[in-house]
């Protein structure tokens, strides 16, 4: 496959989803609940590096975060997670609006650059992101973000089901455990999303 001639500057932007330090960050509210984070670091520094270049090569960037609040969480969310036997204290309060676990973490937004608040998991339930990325001339996406088995699937799913070519950086993503992390990207290989590692994208930008 010639990476380079999918993923160019003109066509395709970068679709960050969820860095957020409720999500990445010992202080936010997953850290505190005690969840391993280990995995994040590593993608957090990667995502940096992929929207970078992406800035570099005129790459468009497009930036994804939750923003919850009470007249907004979703109450078949918290009726599952119920029936999972937990009562989602932690989790129901994650990036709530105007809190700082809401911030972005890692690469974050600079002037001119898409930003949407989303409210499920997909970055394209109730938004306003395709409309604005084919304003951009874009149709091909490279996803980075949190978490690879969530909310990172869903958007790569759900780009895909709007017919965008849909690029996976495995190495900018993470979830709370490799086999997860492993597991979802086995799975979106197989249905949606061609795998690469940022270095190879960044590889692809910088070609002449």
């Amino acid at each position: 496959m010639d990476l380079a001639a999918w993923v160019t500057p003109s066509r395709t932007a970068l679709l960050v989803v969820d860095m957020q330090v409720d999500f990445a960050s010992p202080q936010g509210v997953l850290g505190q609940a005690g969840v391993d984070l280990s995995p994040v670091p590593a993608a957090l520094a990667a995502a940096e590096g992929l929207a970078a270049g992406a800035r570099n090569a005129g790459v468009a960037i497009a930036f994804a975060g939750l923003r919850s609040r009470p007249e907004t969480d979703s109450l078949v969310w918290s009726a599952w997670r119920a029936r999972m036997g937990d009562a989602g204290d932690a989790s129901s309060s994650l990036c709530r609006a105007g809190s700082p676990g809401a911030a972005f973490v890692g690469p974050v937004p600079e002037a001119g650059e898409t930003v949407i608040f989303k409210t499920r998991y997909s970055p394209f339930f109730r938004t306003d992101l395709e409309q604005r990325l084919r304003d951009l001339g874009v149709d091909t996406l490279v996803i980075c973000g949190l978490t690879t088995e969530c909310c990172v699937a869903c958007a790569a799913r759900d780009a895909f089901e709007r017919d965008f070519h849909v690029f996976l950086a495995a190495d900018a993503c993470a979830a709370y455990g490799e086999a997860l992390h492993d597991h979802a990207l086995t799975a979106l290989a197989l249905n949606c999303a061609t795998v690469v590692e940022a270095a190879d994208v960044l590889s692809a930008w910088a070609e002449p």
